[in-house]
């Protein structure tokens, strides 16, 4: 069982910077994969980043490479989001996740935080 616990979001201008984290519980933490999900009102949960569990390895949406960025500790088992250069269409609650095989896909995670909102005004 994974318990995850973000923590982070909040108000703030275009442009600014937040930093999100997302606490696991699991003691198998250092050999998941942990993904970064975003859900805005009315869309779909998407993809925002991914991480294996070396860190060697880290995967990016189109809309957010370059901005963000996901990185990980494991002896903390916690994973981070820094995002920067934050823009309005980055309003979304956002979710990590933990998988243990690499995905981009929502369906195929079993285990979910229950999300930070990030608002971001313009």
């Amino acid at each position: 069982q994974v318990q995850l616990v973000e923590s982070g979001g909040g108000l703030v201008q275009a442009g600014d910077s937040l930093r999100l984290s997302c606490a696991a519980s699991a003691r198998t933490f250092s050999s998941l994969y942990m993904g970064w999900f975003r859900q805005a009102p009315g869309k779909e949960r998407e993809f925002v980043a991914g991480i294996t569990w070396s860190g060697a390895r880290t995967d990016y949406a189109d809309s957010v490479k370059g901005r963000f960025t996901i990185s990980r500790n494991n002896a903390k088992n916690t994973v981070y989001l820094q995002m920067n250069s934050l823009k309005p269409e980055d309003t979304a609650v956002y979710y990590c996740a933990a998988d243990p095989f690499i995905s981009f896909k929502t369906r195929d995670y079993d285990y979910w935080g229950q999300g930070t909102q990030v608002t971001v005004s313009s």
